[in-house]
């Protein structure tokens, strides 16, 4: 029976990567986003399954956890990939984009966690993977809030690894550099070319070589790494 992964901000992007390189990989899939993208309704042909949730309530995430465990059974891995960034100076930040960007960024990725870990402690074995951003470790002018959350879910990663390991459980993180996905929409232009001059490979990173480093941390191969970053940036911060 093929193991199955809980994706989630799974409608696009870097999520909609992972989900396609797991179906191709013979994963079952489990995509967690608000709504259903055209391209999430394709991989349904090919076997994914979609369910609609929205992170940022997170009193309905117990309720969510264990309504996802009893449809679809014990998760063997989580993906935690959904975020949002909203780019603007702290100063003049409103204090509720501060609340909600921390809400789905970090609080949710450990209630996700909490209650998906309780599945995979049973069966001794099981994965999590939190998508970080180079930006927790660079920083970056107008993503003060949304460089700190992804700070914290690294510390949050090394912790938990401590916590889970004797289970059989890892915990990591991929940091990707600079993608072109609808997050990082802004940077166009000379701000991108410069971006790409900083790569010792003369080009951005993409949404599928980030999604390779996520497979690369559920596979048996990587039975061995726990509680570290694995960085997909094109060298960007070399």
């Amino acid at each position: 029976m093929s193991k199955l992964v809980i994706v989630t901000g799974a409608s696009r992007g870097l999520g909609l990567a992972i989900c396609r390189q797991l179906l191709q990989a013979d994963y079952s899939v489990l995509a967690l986003a608000r709504t259903q993208s055209k391209e999430l309704t394709q991989l349904q042909q090919h076997g994914l399954h979609f369910y609609a949730a929205d992170l940022s309530e997170l009193d309905k995430i117990p309720t969510l956890c264990s309504e996802l465990t009893k449809q679809y059974g014990r998760p063997y891995a989580l993906i935690n990939n959904a975020a949002v960034g909203y780019d603007g100076v702290l100063a003049t930040m409103h204090n509720t984009e501060i609340n909600s960007l921390l809400n789905l960024n970090i609080q949710a990725p450990i209630l996700l966690s909490k209650y998906l870990l309780r599945p995979m402690l049973l069966n001794q074995s099981g994965r999590i993977v939190n998508i970080s951003s180079i930006i927790a470790r660079t920083g970056f002018n107008g993503l003060s809030v949304y460089a700190a959350s992804k700070a914290a879910l690294e510390g949050f990663t090394k912790s938990l690894a401590r916590e889970v390991g004797k289970a059989g459980i890892t915990v990591n993180c991929v940091a990707p550099g600079y993608m072109q996905t609808e997050m990082t929409s802004s940077l166009q232009g000379d701000k991108l070319e410069s971006v790409k001059r900083r790569s010792p490979l003369g080009r951005l990173a993409t949404p599928d070589d980030a999604a390779s480093a996520v497979l690369y941390l559920l596979s048996e191969q990587a039975a061995a790494i726990t509680g570290t970053t694995i960085t997909v940036d094109a060298g960007s911060t070399a």
